[in-house]
């Protein structure tokens, strides 16, 4: 186990996702200064479950991403930009006190069951349900009076599974549950299943708004 900074938020960072950040709390401000004194300046990032972003008090999800920061720009006030992306995933062990910042004992989290991966014809079918629910989307934007979405990109996904699997999860538009479902997903095989039912559900949402 190693003690890392977190910076629970409202939303899931998945592996591979870039990550801007405004700091302006102070206890955040106090956890930038120290991440910044690292030979790598991370963070993990973690979804609250119940509460708010700012104040504390709110109750955390048990797996995090780690946030590498590549860049930060400070703005005044003590407020500074901060450009991040997503890394491993962290299983967190144990919450620390708030105090100076949030933080928590945990262990870097690796792909489970990565012997066998996932055939390429279940990416080809995913992807190919993906493409399908862009089309959908587009077709609401039109007729809601909003300019259609860009199309997917499929052209430089990682050759390997886990992380291709992450990179498709971040072009899909789901909810915050849904994401850290595939977050929490234990190895590639699983992670599929997940992404591709979460792709069925919002293809479903936009069906039943087109009809």
């Amino acid at each position: 186990m190693s003690l890392w900074p977190m910076f629970p938020l409202g939303s899931v960072l998945l592996p591979g996702e870039r990550l801007p950040l405004h700091i302006f709390e102070p206890r955040y401000q106090e956890l930038l200064a120290a991440c910044l004194a690292m030979e790598d300046p991370s963070f993990g990032v973690v979804l609250i479950a119940r509460g708010k972003e700012s104040g504390g008090g709110d109750v955390r999800h048990h797996i995090a991403t780690a946030a590498h920061i590549v860049s930060h720009e400070e703005v005044g006030d003590g407020r500074h930009y901060v450009e991040c992306v997503g890394s491993e995933r962290l299983l967190i062990d144990a919450w620390l006190e708030d105090d100076p910042y949030p933080r928590a004992d945990l262990r870097v989290w690796a792909d489970e069951n990565t012997a066998t991966p996932p055939p390429e014809s279940e990416f080809a079918s995913l992807q190919d349900k993906i493409s399908a629910l862009y089309s959908l989307i587009g077709e609401l934007s039109r007729a809601e009076g909003d300019a259609p979405p860009p199309d997917p990109s499929f052209s430089a996904l990682p050759a390997e599974s886990g992380e291709r699997l992450f990179t498709l999860a971040a072009q899909v538009p789901m909810g915050q549950a849904d994401r850290q479902d595939i977050l929490e997903a234990p190895g590639p095989s699983e992670r599929l299943r997940v992404l591709v039912d979460a792709v069925d559900n919002v293809t479903d949402i936009v069906k039943f708004r087109l009809s």
